[in-house]
């Protein structure tokens, strides 16, 4: 076996996956050039060959192979066949490299909205412990008990009750003190920030985002017109001093204050201060994201910012997806009560409510005890299968690479040796059918060094071993 053909030997498709056939095929043969299994010049097997190892319809082949021919990695030459672009050398390979971090997602949305969830997926709270059995229940009477008057258009605000639920949990679990008229039911994080977009931000506003930080809430501003600041975190969460020296009149700042994200570090009380002291004194919005501050594992609970917000700047965003699921799409805006009137305005012309029903049940959920048991009761498996995970890794053999579990959060960061490629390494892992993430995709300056992003939420205790020596195989393959 010679050529290509030697160097794609031992692929294996996942046909139980969400990904089509021809994109696990391009994926597969992308990570060999981008991590140097193929060369430059190294003639690929013809599709009729590749498309008899694999088991599969040669179109099904050709399709991939135009996909990569699309994005410059391969050729076709009519006396050579198809071979990697021999233009390809190491600068290109870096150039692309860096393009297919920054610019091309490298979990594609198919993989990130999938029915299946794969080992290690970021961003999924543990599917196997949510009590369905009780959530059906509560939505089948929330069905049979539908009102007319239910039926009818609804407060734009949202379902008061739920409502009313929120602010008595958000004061005893995050120290947040509100009224009803302050909290606004939305469609996740995203539709908390469109709401907030809408009505504040302006074109071309500057908006310090955390860098390395959470590159959705990035994107959304930047596509409503804003200008996202990179500004560094370090140990002590997002360095205020560089957010002031780099963008002293930014309109809007974006904080995961509680456990940042992707490093985990929390915001320390001196900073929380001088942002809000700065915000104060400049007219700046901050928006608190905070997205999964129910689990943490060691230490002393870290209170929101919003719950010592004296001068009045921040917004405070909360989601039910970590803590129920994603598919919920159900969130919450908590806005200073000058803005009350404003939000209310825009929220009902332009921010189409969540489904009523699922606020009922949602509220049912949470007025009969059983959210704060499901809290408490996650946080328990959270910490198992985070301690299982971390003693997987620690059992690998001579992996080469360093582990950062911070005190919260659903992930842990693997760092890999300098140099290493993690867009590469992710791909390969994808390969094996195991879903982390790479730490570079987050930044846009910062150099955070290649690692990998490690969710144990969805990861059973007594699989930990295995998926990591599953990992470690695809790693060092």
């Amino acid at each position: 076996m010679t050529g290509g053909l030697a160097a794609l030997h031992g692929m294996r498709l996942d046909r139980g996956d969400a990904m089509p056939i021809y994109r696990q095929i391009e994926a597969r043969i992308r990570a060999a050039i981008l991590d140097d299994r193929l060369a430059p010049g190294t003639r690929l097997p013809s599709s009729r060959s590749l498309a008899s190892q694999l088991a599969v319809a040669r179109a099904t082949v050709e399709l991939a192979y135009n996909v990569l021919a699309g994005d410059g990695l391969i050729e076709g030459h009519a006396a050579a066949g198809t071979i990697v672009a021999p233009r390809l050398q190491a600068d290109h390979l870096r150039a692309a490299r860096r393009r297919e971090a920054a610019q091309r997602p490298v979990i594609q949305p198919s993989l990130i909205w999938s029915a299946t969830t794969r080992p290690l997926q970021m961003g999924v709270p543990a599917f196997d412990a949510f009590p369905r059995k009780l959530w059906t229940r509560l939505a089948a009477r929330t069905a049979r008990g539908l009102s007319t008057a239910q039926m009818t258009y609804q407060d734009t605000s949202g379902y008061e009750p739920l409502r009313r639920e929120l602010v008595r949990y958000l004061a005893i679990a995050r120290g947040v003190v509100c009224s009803i008229d302050q909290v606004f039911i939305t469609a996740g994080f995203q539709g908390a920030l469109g709401l907030i977009a809408r009505i504040l931000l302006k074109p071309d506003d500057e908006v310090w985002v955390e860098d390395p930080g959470y590159f959705f809430g990035r994107d959304a501003l930047a596509l409503a017109g804003g200008r996202p600041v990179p500004v560094p975190v370090d140990g002590d969460g997002l360095d205020i001093a560089a957010g002031m020296a780099r963008a002293p009149e930014a309109r809007f700042v974006v904080v995961t204050p509680t456990n940042q994200f992707p490093l985990g570090a929390s915001l320390t009380t001196a900073r929380r201060a001088d942002l809000l002291a700065w915000a104060g004194a400049n007219g700046t919005w901050i928006i608190e994201d905070d997205y999964d501050s129910e689990f943490r594992y060691r230490g002393p609970k870290m209170p929101a910012l919003k719950s010592i917000d004296a001068p009045g700047r921040v917004l405070y965003v909360g989601t039910f997806s970590k803590v129920l699921f994603p598919a919920l799409r159900l969130g919450y805006l908590v806005v200073p009560e000058p803005l009350i009137e404003r939000f209310a305005t825009s929220a009902a012309l332009l921010q189409p409510q969540p489904s009523l029903a699922d606020q009922i049940t949602a509220t049912a959920f949470m007025a009969e005890g059983h959210f704060a048991r499901h809290v408490a009761r996650m946080r328990g498996l959270y910490a198992e299968r985070r301690e299982a995970l971390l003693q997987a890794l620690a059992a690998l053999p001579k992996p080469h690479w360093a582990v950062e579990a911070a005190a919260g959060g659903m992930h842990v960061i693997v760092r890999l040796p300098a140099g290493a490629d993690d867009a590469a390494a992710v791909m390969r892992a994808h390969a094996v059918g195991l879903s982390p993430e790479p730490l570079s995709r987050f930044a846009m300056e910062a150099e955070t060094g290649p690692g990998l992003l490690l969710s144990f939420t969805n990861l059973p205790a007594e699989t930990a071993a295995r998926t990591m020596r599953k990992l470690h195989r695809a790693l060092q393959a």
